[in-house]
């Protein structure tokens, strides 16, 4: 038997199979039935108060609505293809509850200011929960850092020995990553804050609503200002998806590092065995495929970034069937960052911080050249000239195997008599990090001031 089609008035042939199934969205955007429901429920709660349906009418959509919310959460809903989508299959499933007077609760709106009202409120429901995981895990930063404060590493740039730094002031460093993150999302959240149900097709209805009212049932701040817009926007999406982007990149340079860190060759780190796997044929392998799987799905989340730009930047105004594609990427992100970044603070809360064997990387490797360069500069030879004199040392004692700490005192006075025993001190890993002191910088009191003002910014002083 042919389906009879909500919008089959116009069609004298019914659609062929193959058509059907290409057509319908149920199969993903059945994800947002919850979010369909409580649309509709705003939507006949505001034709109730402005009469454009009578209260009795209402009260019985309203009523049916209620039992299928209470039915999906109980025990789910029975979707069909046929229905095409989440709205038709709501609908259909209101009208076999409650009869002919289901068809009413789609008065004064469109399926396009409908998908696009679901759309936003799953949005705007997921965000708060984004946002507090990763304040979760700067939590977890802090903690560690807190920790490691005087826990001295190398600092690398072009993964090379650069200057020793404070292992507390590394993890801080991505708690500021992560801090932008979470300020991403928080803007995103005005974008999404608002409500396009009741802007119907394009161009808004000839009934008297009011699509205040109907915001202020679903906890919008306001309504979109142009129905065109209202239905046609996906920036709040893209808004999502690029940050998501941004944020997987982020959590992805952390496994990188995390992942060096826990090999043989640097032994600065030992992820927990929960959050480790083995090998099928090499008994002694401990792989730290947790953080490798976080680093391997960033492209998936890029991927669905560039899908939906490259399906919005050619479509005129206002909705168009390309927009049904608008959905999976973003459900698909969502479902990979919100288990990344648990599997981080799991990661980040039980990790062994092999605190030896970093600071013994500091030792051996010149990275207080600068520290040397600095001193000679304090001792009134231009630095550039001290940068000089400096790296020769460095090339003389990576021939000879010499570190800058086991120079005689007096072929150091051959650079400047006022060269004193006091540079030894400053060559040492602990002294060079304890000293920089400049704000922001690797220096104790600035990590310990760092951490005390992310405590604040977390508790919301």
């Amino acid at each position: 038997m042919p389906i009879k089609r909500m919008w089959g008035g116009r069609f004298e042939e019914a659609g062929d199979q193959l058509v059907n199934q290409f057509n319908a969205s149920i199969s993903f955007d059945q994800e947002m039935a919850q979010e369909d429901i409580e649309g509709s429920l705003a939507h006949v709660k505001m034709l109730r108060e402005t009469k454009i349906l009578s209260a009795d009418d209402a009260d019985k959509i309203i009523a049916g609505l209620k039992k299928l919310r209470d039915r999906l959460t109980s025990e789910g809903l029975p979707f069909s293809i046929d229905n095409e989508d989440i709205h038709m299959n709501i609908e259909a499933l209101l009208t076999e509850e409650i009869g002919p007077v289901a068809g009413k609760l789609h008065t004064g709106r469109s399926r396009n200011d409908q998908v696009a009202t679901d759309f936003h409120l799953y949005v705007k429901r997921r965000l708060p929960i984004i946002i507090n995981e990763l304040k979760n895990l700067q939590a977890k930063l802090v903690d560690k850092a807190a920790e490691n404060v005087e826990t001295i590493m190398p600092g690398y740039t072009h993964m090379q020995h650069a200057q020793p730094i404070s292992y507390g002031h590394y993890l801080m460093a991505y708690f500021q990553m992560f801090q932008r993150d979470v300020e991403r999302f928080e803007f995103n959240q005005h974008h999404t804050d608002l409500s396009p149900l009741g802007s119907a097709a394009l161009a808004g209805t000839t009934f008297p609503i009011d699509r205040q009212l109907s915001a202020k049932y679903l906890g919008f701040a306001e309504p979109y200002h142009n129905s065109l817009d209202a239905v046609s926007d996906r920036d709040f999406a893209l808004e999502f998806l690029s940050n998501a982007s941004i944020l997987m990149m982020h959590l992805s340079r952390l496994c990188e590092e995390l992942i060096y860190w826990c090999s043989y060759e640097f032994g600065y780190l030992e992820l927990a065995d929960s959050f480790s796997t083995g090998s099928s044929i090499m008994p002694q392998k401990k792989n730290p495929d947790m953080a490798e799987l976080i680093r391997g799905k960033v492209g998936r989340v890029y991927g669905d970034l560039f899908s939906l730009l490259t399906t919005m930047k050619g479509l005129p105004l206002a909705y168009n069937k390309d927009m049904q594609e608008d959905k999976e990427g973003l459900f698909d992100a969502v479902k990979t960052i919100l288990p990344s970044i648990k599997i981080m603070i799991g990661m980040i809360t039980t990790l062994q911080v092999k605190k030896e064997a970093m600071e013994h990387a500091t030792h051996h490797d010149f990275s207080n050249a600068t520290e040397l360069a600095d001193y000679l500069a304090t001792k009134g030879i231009p630095f550039r000239e001290a940068h000089e004199i400096v790296g020769e040392l460095v090339l003389k004692g990576l021939k000879t195997r010499t570190n800058l700490v086991d120079i005689p005192l007096d072929e150091y006075k051959k650079i400047s008599p006022k060269i004193e025993e006091d540079v030894y001190t400053y060559l040492q890993p602990k002294v060079a990090v304890e000293r920089r002191n400049s704000y922001g910088g690797t220096g104790f009191d600035q990590v310990r001031q760092q951490i005390k003002d992310a405590k604040k910014l977390l508790e919301g002083k």
